[in-house]
């Protein structure tokens, strides 16, 4: 019986890990390449101070930024797919 509750709960870990924040997965997935690390410029994830004048410019300026790309960064920034909507998201995520 305790093998069978220890089993449970394992799997029941496993899907709730599974349904991890998809702006989360969207950020290991594209992003996180490079912002993690601060890889040819990025401002790191989560470094408040270098993000503080990004942040400035506006949400309408990033995203232009993010879908046509910056700098060294490529246009969509890895995320293909990604919506207007999830791009903010992971600006947001970012820069927290």
């Amino acid at each position: 019986m305790k093998r069978y509750i220890m089993a449970s709960l394992l799997v029941m870990g496993l899907a709730v890990n599974a349904q991890a924040n998809p702006i989360e997965q969207r950020y290991k997935q594209s992003c996180g390449a490079c912002h993690t690390a601060g890889a040819l410029g990025a401002p790191k994830t989560g470094d408040k101070a270098a993000w503080a004048p990004i942040m400035k410019k506006g949400e309408a300026v990033l995203l232009s930024h993010v879908k046509q790309g910056y700098k060294m960064m490529p246009a969509k920034g890895l995320c293909n797919d990604c919506t207007d909507a999830e791009f903010k998201a992971l600006i947001k995520y970012m820069s927290k």
